[in-house]
């Protein structure tokens, strides 16, 4: 095939794009909008006519669901992308998404990038307009609908819908008022981050030298949480945070995108020990595709042969029930949204104590490689699955391997959580 659009999209899309309730450049600032649709050649996966044909039978048969994503588009001047973040709007991925095979995909919005009221991001108002405009935009069409229950997702499926679960990557806005998670929830958000990267008042995060695990307050939460029946996300946690959480969760949590320390001994993997945790406890993994996070030694540059590495060793330490895939994705060039960003996205300064925890983070060394500009094969919310799917059958995994990890593990933790 030569481009996206040769492929199946789906009937419900209708042609909406973003905000087209109001009026460009009156209402809002228009920029000249990123590509949604081959803004990179198609990845070639290898496979026969045979191959090919099984691979797209199982993406219009299983059910379908991104653990972590940003599926929204950027302008196509990157160096416009914090002035961008600042107006919050950002225009949802429709068209792409309409190729992409996907029925769920949990949405994590501006996240960390949306600075619409402070300079850093994640405060009260920033989470607050973010939503509010996700769901205003979402509310004017019929193809992609907001995920509540359970009901709503099954429902979703068969009626052809996209779903779209709200998810946040930390509750550092809640401050230290623990009935914000009930608000949040009533906004709809069903999963959500406890730390992102530096402390917090629930935790530690993964960039912090030492890691003091999970506060009195982080228990409060994590058990509020529970109760509300809201996904425990703790990708951007530190180890022992992480453990923490794990141990303390009546529900299975998620590690919803990183990879494994024991392939790329970075501080944005999970050691084994962790993994295993999480395994023994009922909870899922999603392996990730942002550019430079699921590297590996053998590999050159960044692809998805890498990420597959992660997923492959992590299918053998942990059990395949317990990996699936959140790709941590959006409609732009990413690398260079990490560069404009920077100085938001976690700690880049202080230094470093003489004498640093080493249970904090075990195996970390941070190697130095080339820098890759994009995950080659899983760059973009469109051709992340179907990939990944083409992969898995040319590597000779079974339908219900492959039907298990591209959504059935996630059901499984959903149905014992919500």
């Amino acid at each position: 095939m030569s481009g996206t659009r040769d492929f199946a999209q789906a009937k419900r899309y209708r042609g909406y794009r973003s905000f087209e309730y109001l009026r460009p450049g009156t209402d809002y600032h228009a920029y000249e909008w990123e590509t949604e649709i081959d803004r990179l050649p198609l990845h070639p996966l290898g496979l026969d006519e045979e191959q090919a044909a099984r691979a797209e039978r199982l993406l219009q048969e299983s059910l379908v669901i991104s653990l972590h994503d940003h599926p929204q588009v950027y302008p196509r001047d990157m160096s416009l992308a914090v002035e961008y973040a600042a107006r919050g709007r950002t225009p949802l991925g429709y068209e792409g998404l309409s190729y992409s095979g996907l029925d769920v995909v949990f949405d994590n919005l501006a996240g960390p990038t949306g600075c619409i009221t402070s300079t850093y991001g994640w405060s009260w108002n920033d989470v607050i307009y973010d939503l509010g405009h996700r769901l205003a935009d979402v509310a004017h069409q019929d193809y992609v609908r907001v995920v509540r229950t359970l009901g709503d997702l099954h429902d979703c499926r068969a009626q052809g819908q996209l779903g779209l679960v709200l998810a946040l990557e930390a509750a550092t806005p809640i401050d230290n008022d623990i009935d914000r998670l009930d608000l949040l929830y009533g906004f709809g958000v069903r999963q959500l981050g406890l730390v992102y990267n530096e402390a917090n008042l629930l935790g530690g995060g993964l960039k912090e030298w030492r890691d003091g695990g999970l506060t009195r307050f982080g228990h409060r939460a994590v058990e509020r949480m529970n109760a509300l029946g809201m996904s425990v996300d703790l990708s951007h946690a530190g180890d022992r945070t992480t453990l923490d959480a794990i141990a303390a969760s009546a529900a299975p949590v998620m590690i919803t995108h990183a990879g494994a320390r024991g392939v790329w001994p970075s501080e944005r993997m999970k050691p084994d020990h962790v993994l295993r945790a999480l395994a023994e406890r009922g909870g899922l993994l999603g392996l990730e595709s942002a550019p430079n996070s699921t590297l590996t030694a053998e590999h050159d540059g960044h692809s998805i042969d890498s990420v597959m590495a992660h997923f492959e060793y992590c299918v053998e330490l942990m059990g395949i029930e317990h990996v699936t895939f959140g790709p941590d994705t959006l409609y732009a060039d990413h690398a260079r949204l990490h560069q404009e960003f920077a100085a938001v996205f976690g700690s880049t300064g202080g230094t470093e104590p003489s004498t640093p925890d080493p249970d904090s983070r075990v195996g970390v060394t941070d190697p130095v490689k080339p820098r890759a500009d994009h995950c080659a094969g899983m760059e973009n919310p469109t051709e992340n699955f179907r990939n990944v799917i083409g992969w898995l059958v040319g590597h000779g995994y079974s339908d219900e391997d492959i039907a298990a990890v591209v959504g059935g593990n996630t059901l499984r933790v959903l149905e014992a959580t919500w």
